[in-house]
């Protein structure tokens, strides 16, 4: 008499069920899949898209990123591409389909792509045109005003049958982090981080929840957080307190990093003459995190990593390989 062992049973069908999952429409392995978007709604994707339309030029670099063949982008209001990942879409043969704040649908049209990805807000959100972008091929939409570019970059890669590349590009960041980690000295005490726009104007400060901020807590810096009481009656992100330019003087960090900023720039900070008392004036330890920090897509994190490296680094630790 034979006994047919109980865990032989389990294992026998957790294995039917997985081979079941996997020949399922809309697994993450099969085709065609369905797609939950920002707005609540789905969208079915009959097959890996070949011919890709982004609308949004703050989604274009997280695409990119993952090799997602991207045929046309919108821009942004000067007609041009972000300069972080300008010559990635230059590679890829990215086609300029419109700028920011408009849409072309007749352009859309001889595009003719088998898939439209959409932003649900910002000033590149294609939202109002979402029934005629229907017509044209699916439309999937995405809130990238609330994630990270590594979520981001799973929910398109989730999408586009990319799972696989999106996480190889995500451990390979991590692994960036981690080895400059390694190999910088950090300043003593706080940083602060701030888009300095001088007198007249507002001047954004991150909070320690921004993505700048989580960003170089990945690298062990302690952001110091401003006061919320600073911030203007405006409706803004939480990822900033857009201070007025008197309240820069109530900060105390040691160190300051800059957005968008150029030597030049910080030239400028460190002479303001209203900014004299910062404690990261009076040490001299005001950096720049580069020209295309403002917005953090892979591509402008990997340029914050590396600028971070060369303020920091060690002593003899020589030049870290590019990625």
């Amino acid at each position: 008499m034979r006994f047919y062992s109980p865990n032989r049973f389990i294992l026998s069908l957790i294995a039917l069920l997985v081979i079941q999952l996997a020949s399922a429409p809309g697994f993450a392995g099969g085709w065609p899949r369905t797609f939950h978007n920002a707005d609540g709604t789905t969208t079915q994707i009959p097959a890996p898209p070949e011919r890709i339309l982004s609308t949004s030029v703050s989604v274009t670099g997280a695409l990119l990123a993952i090799g997602a063949p991207v045929a046309a982008s919108a821009t942004a209001v000067n007609g041009q591409f972000f300069g972080q990942w300008q010559t990635a879409a230059e590679r890829a043969k990215v086609v300029k389909a419109w700028p920011a704040g408009s849409v072309d649908l007749e352009q859309a049209w001889a595009l003719a792509p088998d898939i439209i990805v959409v932003s649900i807000n910002g000033a590149d959100s294609a939202r109002a045109h979402l029934a005629e972008l229907q017509a044209i091929a699916p439309v999937i939409t995405v809130d990238y005003g609330t994630m990270t570019w590594q979520a981001l970059a799973r929910r398109l890669g989730e999408a586009l049958g990319l799972e696989e590349q999106a996480e190889a590009r995500i451990r390979g960041f991590d692994a960036l982090v981690a080895e400059t980690r390694r190999q910088i000295r950090l300043p003593e005490g706080q940083a602060n981080i701030i888009s300095y726009n001088g007198p007249g104007t507002v001047n954004p400060i991150a909070t320690p929840f921004s993505a700048h901020a989580r960003l170089l807590t990945s690298l062990g810096f302690q952001i110091e957080a401003p006061d919320p009481a600073w911030q203007s009656n405006l409706t803004r992100s939480g990822d900033f307190i857009w201070a007025e330019y008197e309240n820069l003087t109530r900060l105390r960090a040691g160190t300051t990093f800059l957005l968008s900023a150029d030597e030049g720039r910080v030239s400028e900070f460190l002479h303001d003459r209203l900014l004299q008392r910062l404690p990261s004036v009076e040490g001299r330890q005001v950096y720049g995190l580069g020209p295309h920090a403002f917005r953090v897509d892979y591509y402008s994190a990997c340029e914050i990593v590396q600028a971070i490296h060369r303020h920091f680094a060690m002593p003899g630790d020589g030049e870290r390989q590019e990625r």
